[in-house]
This record gives structure tokens, sequence and C-alpha cells, in this order.
């Protein structure tokens, strides 16, 4: 990996979160105005047909693209994903970006918390104090002690614990099957599953509003083609931090275009988890080295 190719793989991490936190932004307006199960369920019908022309275009075709010896565990994942867009797009019109984005954050310490009882890896003492910082910081935005505890703010946690096991998932899977199988899986799983309740949920929509959900399209489809190239290019330990970056981006969209503000608690706390996230992060690339 020569130092190029990681400074080009920062870029393009950087770039995706971008994208990401732009999509979070449309999806909240969508979601405030129609029904958040059909908003999920049209942008997986082109993220699935995103992910059929990737396979298409792969060696082996679709047939090779489909192909896994894992196919509960592939659809497990890929209703995990669908389930945890629903439900973190739920979250941006209860609480609003900022506030969804920092408990979101915590994801990196479920993983690392999660990896020994699912993927059977150790979990040493300096990650496990870290895990338990993390959560401080997600009880400093939470506040629980100090005001009356808001149920939604469950609903983020929620979604941090499902993307969680996704990912913990998406890394067991890739034992036995390729991470274009995985990606073909996760997109034609999640329009079925999302279709299965979204059509439930029609409404009809302002030719304006069918822009935007042109846009929320578009950028779901170049996010994750700007993320595949991402770790095409450079090592996932290298870039991986600069995924918090998505945060950043979505909170600045949350206040200078849905008017949110961020306390001083929300402030605190992010740094805090987001500090426990990134040592956890570093030291689970220092163990796979030694």
């Amino acid at each position: 990996m020569t130092e190029q190719n990681t400074r080009l793989g920062i870029l393009l991490m950087v770039v995706t979160t971008l994208i990401f936190a732009s999509q979070d932004g449309i999806s909240r307006h969508l979601a405030g105005e129609y029904n958040v199960f059909m908003v999920v369920m049209i942008r997986y019908w082109f993220f699935a047909a995103f992910v059929i022309v990737v396979g298409a275009r792969k060696a082996g075709g679709l047939r090779a693209a489909a192909a896994t010896r894992q196919p509960v565990l592939q659809a497990i994942r890929g209703l995990l994903l669908a389930t945890e867009v629903c439900v973190m797009v739920g979250g941006f019109v209860l609480l609003g970006l900022v506030e969804s984005h920092a408990i979101f954050a915590s994801y990196p310490l479920l993983i690392a918390a999660l990896s020994g009882p699912i993927l059977g890896e150790r979990v040493g003492w300096r990650r496990w104090s870290a895990i338990a910082v993390g959560f401080v910081g997600v009880l400093v935005i939470l506040q629980p002690g100090f005001r009356v505890f808001s149920p939604a703010a469950l609903v983020p946690l929620a979604a941090a614990l499902m993307f969680a096991l996704y990912g913990l998932l998406t890394r067991y899977v890739a034992r036995k099957d390729s991470a274009a199988t995985s990606f073909f899986w996760t997109g034609t799983v999640g329009a079925l599953a999302a279709t299965a309740y979204g059509l439930w949920f029609w409404e009809p929509m302002t030719p304006v509003d069918w822009a935007w959900m042109a846009a929320l399209c578009v950028t779901g489809a170049l996010g994750h083609f700007t993320l595949i190239k991402c770790y095409e290019v450079a090592e996932a330990n290298a870039v991986q931090p600069f995924a918090y970056l998505q945060l950043v981006f979505a909170s600045a969209v949350g206040m200078s275009v849905f008017g949110e503000t961020l306390r001083v608690n929300v402030a605190v706390g992010t740094a805090i988890v987001i500090g426990a996230g990134l040592f956890t992060l570093w030291r689970e690339r220092s163990v796979r080295k030694t």
C-alpha cells in the first residue's frame, strides 16, 4: 500500500461522509413530510438496481454475485440494515441530525464489545476500558439523571446496535463470501424487505419532493460507489477513523438547514464517544499487527 493510495483513500472517505451526510439531510426532509417506510422503500429500489448493475459487471455476472454458502446469514444482514435505516431516519425526525448522529457514533464501541461473543475475537482490558468510557459519553449525551429522559433517544441507540450487528455479520460472512456477494445480498434483500412493508404506506408526493427523492437515490448510489473505491485503494483501518466526519457534516446540515442546536452536553459526550471509538480502532489495528 503506497502513501499516495492511502491519501487517496482518506480523500475518498471524506467525500463519502459528505455525500452520506447530505443524504441524511434529504432523508430527514422527506421523512418529515411522508411516511418513513415509503421513503426508505423507494431509496432501496434504486440501491437494489445499483447493486444489480455492479454485480452484472463483475466476472461471472449476477450468478457469481449471488452465489453464497451462507444464504440465511446474508438475508439476516440485508434485513438488519434495511430495518436500521428505517429506525435511524425515524430518529432524524424525532431528535434531529445532531443528536441522532451523536448517539449513533457509539456503534464502533458496540462492535468492539460484541466481537468477542459473536466472532470469537479477544477483547483486552484496554479496549474494554475504552468501551466503558465511550458509554459514559453516551450517558453524558442522554443526561438521564438531569432532565426528563426522552424515550426517543433510544431510537438512534437501537439503530447503532443494529448497525453494529450488521457490521459483525458482514465480517463473519466475509470468511466464506466475497465483498461483491455481500453487497449484492445487502441491496436485493433490503429492497424486498423495504417493499414488503413500504407499499402499505404509499403516499402521493409533490413534483418538488420527487426531485428530492431522486437526489436521495443518487447520493445513496454515489456514496456507496465512493466507499467501494475507498476500500479498493486503502486499508480499512487507515481510513475508518475519518468515517466520524459524517457526524460533523450531518450536524452542520442539521444546524444550518433545520435550525438545530448543539447543546454542551451533546458536544462533550460526543467528544468522549469519538475519542473512545478512535482508541478501539487503533487498539484493534495494533493487535492485528502483532
